[in-house]
């Protein structure tokens, strides 16, 4: 009797192209599997939702922006003022040699020159040019000290300074700034003409207490320029300034607030200014 026929064996194993594909499945596999844990591991993975909150911004600097107070007279700031800041620090205003009152910080409000934050103690936040002036012989312009209506003497020993305007430029303060405070000296057709020294302009942000409304913070932001003014003296000299709020109302508040009546200016080595 003949042998059974026998059955065609099976050929179960993969071919070439079968494991080319498992073995790129394998290899996608795995690397999905690394990258999820590499990603797992990097510190993006725990940033908060609000990055902001990785970085602690000082108190004082939140409050550039600040929509400015508007207060319908003197005694009215004043009356906001008492619950804010110690009731010692406000009654030095005016009183304490060098500093100013309330009509002057009023006046500095009214005539948006400076800010006030509502907070406890309110921050002052004001822009200032500083205008660094030098001649030829490598030396700048400080003022020494001031000599204001009380009688009291305020010591300065910086460069010519002064609040800026809302909306004003930075060479439209300087100039300012140098007729206003130097301007009955330069009384000639060719001086008091201000040249900017191309480059110079900086800005920066300080924030300390006010040594005119003593406890009360203040923000300053510093625009800082050099330049060149013709016309001054060579030697020391003091200089008279005109009323500052010569109009309207404010003049009439004016007359109660501490004003500058004398700038004592003289020339130190450019090495001497930090």
């Amino acid at each position: 009797m003949p042998p059974p026929p026998q059955q065609p064996i099976s050929n179960n194993l993969p071919t070439l192209p079968d494991l080319l594909l498992t073995t790129l499945s394998i290899s996608f596999l795995f690397s999905s599997s690394a990258r999820a844990t590499l990603f797992s591991k990097t510190p993006f993975s725990h940033l908060p939702s609000c990055p902001r909150r990785l970085f602690k911004i000082p108190t004082m600097s939140l409050h550039h922006h600040t929509q400015q107070h508007r207060f319908a007279t003197p005694q009215s700031l004043s009356e906001w003022l008492k619950p804010r800041l110690l009731s010692d620090s406000l009654a030095s205003w005016g009183v304490k040699p060098g500093t100013k009152n309330v009509h002057n910080l009023w006046l500095e409000l009214s005539e948006g020159e400076s800010f006030l934050a509502d907070s406890s103690p309110p921050v002052r936040t004001v822009h200032v040019v500083t205008v660094r002036i030098i001649d030829d012989k490598s030396r700048v312009l400080i003022e020494a000290h001031q000599e204001l209506s009380d009688g009291s003497v305020r010591s300065r020993g910086r460069p010519l300074s002064e609040k800026m305007k809302p909306g004003e430029d930075h060479e439209s303060a300087a100039n300012r700034a140098v007729m206003e405070e130097l301007g009955s000296i330069l009384n000639s057709a060719s001086s008091g003409i201000v040249k900017i020294v191309p480059g110079s302009y900086e800005k920066r942000v300080e924030e300390r207490h006010s040594m005119s409304y003593p406890g009360l913070p203040a923000c300053y932001v510093l625009h800082s320029v050099d330049a060149w003014v013709e016309g001054l003296p060579e030697g020391e000299f003091c200089t008279e300034e005109e009323h500052e709020y010569p109009n309207g109302r404010a003049m009439s508040i004016a007359h109660e607030a501490v004003s500058v009546k004398k700038h004592f200016w003289k020339w130190v080595s450019l090495d001497s200014i930090s």
